[in-house]
């Protein structure tokens, strides 16, 4: 009979354990470098938005074409073993930049979202405003609207659909993308709030103004010059026209009546629209901003010059400034050179 040869019998059993480690090593290395390094190639930021009603598939789907089948698979296994199906947070979110699967699948896991930076800007209507910060947000144009016009909501915050604007102070604020119209208001509540110091009151309170009040006038102030120095001139001239009881009669608001900010000359037949920011048919301020004025806008209403104009008219050089007048007699001259220029120029 012939002898076994041991030797020969115990290879296999001496292979496939090896075998088996080296496949589990191999796993555990894949697996270590799909979780350790960079979920995707991007070098620089790249982000996904993920809604309210997304969940722990659609997420994958927005990932997909972002990273390697290996990551997708990875993470996906990481969603299952924490249970993200019952954790997706809504918001806006960084997958480039270098972050690694398992940084990634902690900031959507906890909801460490990116922060929106949004510039409030000086615009002239809500419409314009909303149009600039609906893109930036994940409530569009039409719900900013609804909340920014509802009466009740604006009541909340102290003003109307017409003073609501007086909340948004043109500066650059920080938001979550998934931040709710509320949320949004509040924090212009806030920052309106900490902007209106005891001083800055009591400067408006001396003017016999409302906060509110001095940001209106402000806003005419800013559509009727862009040349900062001469700002406070023209806002004590139409705090002498408020404390003379005579109405403002400002162009401004006669655009913002007709929504025509193209005029370049006003006439008499736009004098007559019927509109309450008809500053020449409706004695004091209209009843709310007619922009969103400029910061140096508002400082040049609580820092008004000390002078006695109740007129002014733009200057016949067309440099921007304007010539003052105390007394109409002197405007008239002052309008007659202006619109003798407008004339020479072809513009009507």
């Amino acid at each position: 009979m012939k002898k076994m040869n041991i030797k020969n019998f115990r290879k296999p059993y001496i292979l496939i354990p090896t075998i088996i480690l080296s496949i589990l090593f191999l796993i555990a290395a894949i697996g270590s470098w799909a979780v350790f390094t960079p979920f995707c190639s991007e070098k620089g930021n790249s982000y996904i938005y993920i809604d309210n009603n997304d969940n722990a598939d659609s997420v994958y789907q927005k990932l997909r074409p972002n990273a390697a089948s290996v990551k997708i698979l990875t993470f996906r296994l990481l969603c299952h073993f924490y249970d993200y199906q019952d954790k997706v947070k809504s918001g806006k979110y960084n997958i480039g930049n270098g972050l690694r699967t398992i940084d990634l699948f902690r900031n959507l896991r906890n909801g460490n979202q990116e922060p929106v930076r949004i510039t409030i800007p000086s615009t002239r209507t809500l419409e314009q405003l909303v149009a600039r910060i609906a893109p930036l947000i994940a409530p569009d144009s039409a719900t900013l609207m609804k909340h920014f016009t509802d009466s009740i909501i604006c009541k909340e915050y102290g003003c109307t659909p017409h003073t609501i604007q007086t909340l948004f102070l043109p500066n650059t604020y920080e938001f979550y993308w998934n931040v709710t119209p509320q949320q949004f208001l509040a924090r212009m509540k806030k920052e309106s709030d900490r902007y209106w110091t005891d001083e800055k009151k009591e400067k408006a309170q001396k003017l016999g103004l409302t906060c509110q009040e001095i940001i209106t006038l402000a806003s005419i102030v800013d559509q009727e010059t862009a040349y900062t120095p001469e700002k406070p001139a023209i806002a004590r001239m139409y705090l002498n026209r408020l404390e003379k009881d005579m109405p403002l009669q400002a162009d401004p608001t006669i655009k913002y009546a007709l929504k025509d900010f193209g005029l370049r000359r006003i006439l008499h037949k736009h004098l007559t629209v019927d509109s309450p920011y008809n500053t020449y048919k409706n004695k004091g301020l209209p009843p709310g901003p007619i922009s969103i004025p400029s910061m140096s806008s508002i400082e040049a209403v609580l820092n008004a010059d000390d002078n006695d104009f109740l007129y002014m008219c733009a200057k016949e050089d067309f440099s921007g400034s304007h010539n003052f007048a105390r007394s109409y007699n002197e405007h008239l001259q002052n309008a007659r050179k202006y619109t003798k220029a407008l004339n020479e120029r072809g513009i009507k």
